[in-house]
Formats: structure tokens, C-alpha cells, sequence
């Protein structure tokens, strides 16, 4: 098990050194945010292929995984392929310095985006190699729903917003539509949901350790790159956005807090 760990780093470390000499040239970090759904499809991919035979649920996790880093990556790519670095790089570059910051980004950004996915990824590859034989169990039906539920999330939310920032009028508005009325950041509830699915199908293969995977990438989107950082953005921006926070919940949907006649704070 730990050789087919250490393989898929390397493999993960390679692509991301490729990926860091690209955002050298084009000055833009933020590619590797584009990266980080289909990193973990190249890992999950690996796993498969490289151990044991082709069971059930690792074809299964074969396509929920590709359906959903390749969703990821493509919707990121459509959404930034074509806009200036992202804030976040763009204060690294003046903290560190433009003649200094194109190297150490390699260890900032691009090695510890490669760690986290190995972490977070553990589920995967428990479920590739503890996966022996084709039978299918409770889990594994209580995991195939909270992907779907979690996919459906994601995926809604995403074409809500992408719908809600195409029109002008919406500048500076907060979206409080459709899955958004319920919690403030549907799409990393939707996310968190498929962790957790991998997080169930890999105890349905019969080890709980590398659910921390699961774990990590929820502190990961409530406390680190997810609702916390953006939040503190999305405040300074949006003067309504105070008022939102007040009334909805931040991840796990639920009924508003008090009545609305609007559907939109203005």
C-alpha cells in the first residue's frame, strides 16, 4: 500500500512541477486551481489501474470520481481561464516580491496543493486497495446518495451563479436564489457531500483510517480556502452581504431566518 501511495506522489509531484514552470511563463498562479478537481482523477485513476483487479465499486469510484473532477475543473476553467491571477497570488507576488515569488510559489502553492491532495485522497486509496471482491453493501448505497445529493449541489449551484453573474444589473448584488436562499455557499456543502460518500464507500471496503481525507477537505472548505477566505472578501465587497450572512446559513441549508419579499438583497 505505501509503494502505491508513493508512486501516485511522485506522479502528482511531476505534474504539478509542469504545471509551476507553465505558471512561470504566463505569470499566473492560479492555474493551479484549475488543477486541483483533476489532480485527484489523475490519482484516483492511478490507484485503479495499478492495483488489484476491477471490482465493482472501484469502477464505480473509477467514474464518480472523473464525473466530478473533470466537472470541477472544466466549470474553473470556463470561470477563470481567461481572467487576471487571482487576489489571493496577486498579495503573495507583492508580500514576497515579483524577483522572488516565482520560486517560492513552487513550495507555497504547487507542493502544498500536491500534499493536500494526497490527503485528501486517502478514501481513494483505500477503496482501490482494500476493494476485493464485487459485493456491494449498505455503504455503499448510502454513499451513492450522498454523491448524487452532493453532485446535484454543485453542479446546480455553480449554473445558479454563473447565470446570476452574466447579467449586469447583478453587479455588487447578492444572489439569494434557488439553492443560495438556503445556505450561503451551496456548492461546498455540495462538495463536502461527496467527500463523504468516498469517506462511506471506503468503509464499505472495509477500513475507516483514511477517512481523514474526508475530514481534512471539510476543514478545508469551512476553515481554510473555502467559506472563511471568502467570506472575508465577499464582505468588504458587498455591502449587502452582512445582512445575508444574518439571515442564511453558512453551509448546511436551511430556511432563512426571517421572511423575504425579495429574492435578491439590493
Amino acid at each position: 500500500m505505501m509503494s502505491l501511495f508513493i508512486n501516485a506522489c511522485i506522479l502528482t509531484l511531476v505534474l504539478l512541477s509542469i504545471l509551476w514552470i507553465a505558471s512561470v511563463f504566463i505569470k499566473n498562479v492560479s492555474i493551479v486551481d484549475i488543477y486541483w478537481g483533476f489532480g485527484f482523477v489523475v490519482v484516483n485513476t492511478y490507484y485503479c489501474f495499478m492495483h488489484g483487479d476491477f471490482y465493482t465499486r472501484k469502477l464505480l469510484i473509477l467514474l464518480l470520481v472523473a464525473i466530478w473532477g473533470l466537472r470541477l475543473t472544466t466549470y474553473l476553467t470556463w470561470r477563470n481561464g481567461d481572467k487576471e491571477e487571482d487576489f489571493r497570488y496577486q498579495e503573495f507576488r507583492k508580500k514576497y516580491g515579483k524577483k522572488h515569488y516565482w520560486w517560492i510559489s513552487y513550495f507555497q502553492v504547487f507542493i502544498l496543493q500536491g500534499i493536500l491532495i494526497m490527503i485528501v485522497s486517502l478514501p481513494l486509496l483505500g477503496i482501490n486497495y482494500y476493494t476485493i471482491d464485487n459485493s456491494i453493501s449498505i455503504l455503499d448505497y448510502i454513499a451513492i446518495l450522498l454523491w448524487v445529493v452532493g453532485i446535484s449541489f454543485e453542479t446546480i449551484s455553480d449554473i445558479q451563479l454563473a447565470k446570476f453573474r452574466l447579467n449586469p444589473e447583478n453587479s455588487g448584488k447578492v444572489l439569494q436564489k434557488g439553492l443560495w436562499k438556503y445556505t450561503r455557499h451551496p456548492n461546498y456543502f455540495g462538495d463536502s457531500l461527496i467527500w463523504w460518500a468516498y469517506g462511506f464507500f471506503c468503509m464499505a471496503s472495509g477500513v475507516y483510517w483514511p477517512i481523514i481525507g474526508s475530514i481534512v477537505m471539510t476543514i478545508l472548505l469551512l476553515k481554510v480556502s473555502g467559506v472563511s477566505l471568502l467570506e472575508k472578501s465577499l464582505v468588504e465587497k458587498k455591502k449587502d452581504y452582512a445582512a445575508y450572512i444574518a439571515e442564511t446559513n453558512a453551509f448546511i441549508p436551511w430556511f432563512p431566518k426571517k421572511h423575504k419579499e425579495n429574492n435578491e438583497l439590493h
